[in-house]
């Protein structure tokens, strides 16, 4: 209106800009694009129709570490975000709940009782999301988009749980061999599992040879990466699986001191959030009173984890 933007929202804008035949625009259709761009619900129009209700929640983390030599946690955090997918019909109101004890102003916490819960560092929503009520009630009160979209991000650096507990044992025997132990334990439920996991143990530039022994998955030195690659498909929930490796090194003319660089993990866990933030319900109302399908997945991946050595 007037050469100024009413909606800058991508998926509203797709559905009336596009690059194919044009076609004569109607009254009642000029209408409703009026009232759906200016509107208060510009995000979503009216009439959607699925012939199957359901809604898709994706809980996804990533966790960051950095441990010192001595053990001491130095860096550590999760950030989360909430993935939904809605194939809703009509214009539902949903209510979506997260853990019971869930803080977010992190002061007042402080000052009151310390009861065990998850301590949000900092949050955002997507604009659909009424603030007031979830200031109120901590409960996400919103008129869902239609399809994917994310309803919040979240960032915790409290109360973590990390899922793998890694200690290594790295010991130089001159300037000919390197000796590496090293333990790592699966801090989840041993009804869980991690997929994917690699971990890269780093050796020094001038390694002629490694050779390596492993309890779980597959080892080998790779020279591109200056690195031994542990490889593991699956790895169990409690489960501790070890490697040792004599590293060969070849003679140099220039003394140079090894700098050490971290081991680094890479993992997936489904179903485990390393910051425990968990849905409760989500509750769908909608005049025609149908009842949708739910499904909810918890996924935490690795963000930089890594241990010095």
């Amino acid at each position: 209106d007037f050469g100024y933007s009413q909606n800058c929202a991508v998926d509203v804008l797709r559905l009336y800009i596009n690059l194919g035949a044009v076609k004569a625009v109607q009254e009642q259709e000029t209408s409703e694009l009026t009232s759906q761009i200016t509107g208060a619900i510009d995000w979503r129009r009216e009439g959607i129709k699925h012939r199957r209700n359901e809604v898709y929640i994706d809980v996804l983390e990533s966790v960051s570490l950095l441990l010192s030599q001595n053990g001491s946690i130095l860096r550590n955090e999760v950030t989360g975000q909430v993935q939904m997918n809605t194939k809703l019909s009509g214009m539902p109101e949903c209510k979506f709940g997260l853990n019971d004890k869930l803080v977010i102003d992190r002061d007042n916490y402080n000052n009151g009782n310390r009861k065990r819960g998850v301590e949000i560092d900092d949050c955002t929503f997507h604009r659909c999301v009424r603030l007031g009520k979830f200031d109120a009630d901590r409960t996400i009160t919103f008129i869902p988009p239609d399809g994917e979209f994310e309803l919040m991000r979240y960032r915790v650096t409290d109360n973590i749980n990390l899922p793998f507990r890694v200690l290594p044992a790295i010991q130089e025997h001159g300037t000919t061999k390197v000796s590496i132990n090293l333990k790592v334990i699966a801090n989840f439920s041993d009804k869980l599992f991690s997929t994917s996991v690699i971990i890269r143990i780093p050796v020094p530039r001038n390694t002629s040879k490694a050779k390596i022994k492993v309890s779980l998955g597959r080892a080998k030195y790779e020279p591109e990466q200056q690195s031994i690659v542990w490889r593991i498909r699956r790895f169990p929930g409690k489960a501790e699986c070890h490697l040792s490796s004599e590293v060969d090194l070849m003679p140099t003319v220039r003394k140079k001191v090894w700098s050490r660089p971290p081991i680094n993990l890479e993992f997936q866990v489904p179903m485990f959030t390393a910051s425990g933030v968990h849905v409760r319900f989500l509750r769908v109302f909608d005049k025609s009173g149908y009842h949708p399908n739910r499904w909810v997945r918890y996924i935490t991946r690795a963000g930089g984890y890594q241990i010095r050595i």
